[in-house]
C-alpha cells in the first residue's frame, strides 16, 4: 500500500495512531494491562476498585515509555471488572490520546454476532483496536473494518507452544497455515486497519511474516515472563531501512508484577525502561 495514499484517505487511523506513537514516544513497547488481583500489592486489596487503582497507577507511571496499551478482557470479565475496563480506557484516552488503546480479546464469530463483538470492542469500551481470531475465515472479520480507522489484529503465529498444533500445518501449496493468515490479512488490508499477532518466541516465523505484508504493524507478545528474546526479535520483525517502526513489542506480567508492595508503579516504570532501552538497542540503524 501506498503510504502517503494510506494517510490521505484515513487521517486519525489506528494506523496513523501507532505511526505516530513510534515517532513520538520512541518506542515499540506496549504495555500489557492483564490485571490478576491474586498478585495485587497488600495495599490495595482486590476488589473491582483495586483493578482500575492498580491499571492506572501502572499507566500512568509507564505512558511516557510505550506505543500502546493492551488491556486484556478476561482479566477483567472474570473478576467482573467490566465497568472498571470502560474507566481505564476512558483515563487512558483522556490523559494519553497520542497512544492507542488495544482491547486484547481474540473474538471469533460470524454475522451478526462478529458485529456486536465489534460494537463492545469500539464503542463500549472505546478501543482503537482489537484482536480477532482468523479461524472461522474472512466474513468474520469483515465486520470490524466496517469501522472507519479503528484496528483489526488478526492472530497469526501466537507465542504460546500448542500454537504449532494448527498454525504451522501445511496447506496443499505448501505453506503454512500462519503464512495463509499473513497472506489474507494483506488481501483484506485496503484501508490500513489490520495488523497481525506474531510471537517472539517463533523469531524465524516473524520473519517470514514480515515478508509477506511488508511494513504492516505487527503485535508481538512473548518476551518477558513468555522468555522471547529481544534482539531476536527486533532482527526479525523491524521494517527494512525503519528502525524503530514495524512493531509493537508487548511485556505484561514482567512489568506490572515487578514489585508485590506499595512501591509497584515504580518498580514497573523500571523495567518499562530497561525492556523499552533493550528493544532500542537491538535496533539495526
Amino acid at each position: 500500500m501506498n503510504r502517503s495514499l494510506h494517510l490521505a484517505k484515513n487521517p486519525g487511523s489506528f494506523r496513523d495512531q501507532v505511526e505516530a506513537a513510534w515517532a513520538s514516544q520512541g518506542s515499540m513497547l506496549c504495555l500489557g494491562l492483564d490485571p490478576d488481583s491474586e498478585r495485587f500489592p497488600p495495599c490495595l486489596g482486590k476488589s473491582p476498585k483495586a483493578i482500575l487503582t492498580f491499571c492506572k497507577e501502572i499507566a500512568d507511571s509507564c505512558a511516557d515509555l510505550v506505543c500502546a496499551f493492551k488491556p486484556q478482557f478476561a482479566y477483567f470479565s472474570s473478576q467482573r471488572a467490566e465497568s472498571q475496563l470502560e474507566e481505564l480506557v476512558a483515563h487512558l484516552k483522556t490523559n494519553y490520546p497520542q497512544i492507542p488503546v488495544i482491547l486484547d480479546a481474540k473474538r471469533g464469530d460470524i454475522g451478526s454476532t462478529a458485529e456486536h463483538y465489534a460494537l463492545e470492542a469500539f464503542e463500549r469500551y472505546g478501543a482503537d483496536a482489537v484482536t480477532v481470531n482468523p479461524y472461522m475465515g474472512k466474513d468474520s472479520i469483515e465486520p470490524y473494518l466496517q469501522h472507519p480507522g479503528k484496528g483489526v489484529i488478526i492472530l497469526c503465529r501466537t507465542s504460546n507452544p500448542g500454537g504449532s498444533d494448527i498454525q504451522n500445518l501445511l496447506t496443499d501449496d505448501n505453506q503454512a497455515i500462519f503464512e495463509r493468515v499473513a497472506i489474507l490479512a494483506k488481501e483484506m488490508d485496503q484501508t490500513g486497519q489490520i495488523a497481525l499477532v506474531v510471537g517472539a518466541t517463533f523469531p524465524q516465523e516473524i520473519t517470514r511474516v514480515r515478508a509477506i505484508v511488508g511494513d504492516m504493524p505487527l503485535l508481538i507478545p512473548g518476551i518477558g515472563a513468555q522468555g522471547g528474546d529481544i534482539k531476536a526479535t527486533v532482527a526479525a520483525g523491524q521494517v527494512a531501512n525503519r528502525p524503530g517502526t514495524g512493531m509493537m513489542i508487548n511485556s505484561s506480567r514482567a512489568i506490572l508484577y515487578a514489585s508485590a508492595k506499595e512501591d509497584f508503579a515504580d518498580a514497573a516504570r523500571k523495567v518499562a525502561i530497561a525492556t523499552r532501552d533493550a528493544i532500542r538497542s537491538a535496533q539495526v540503524k
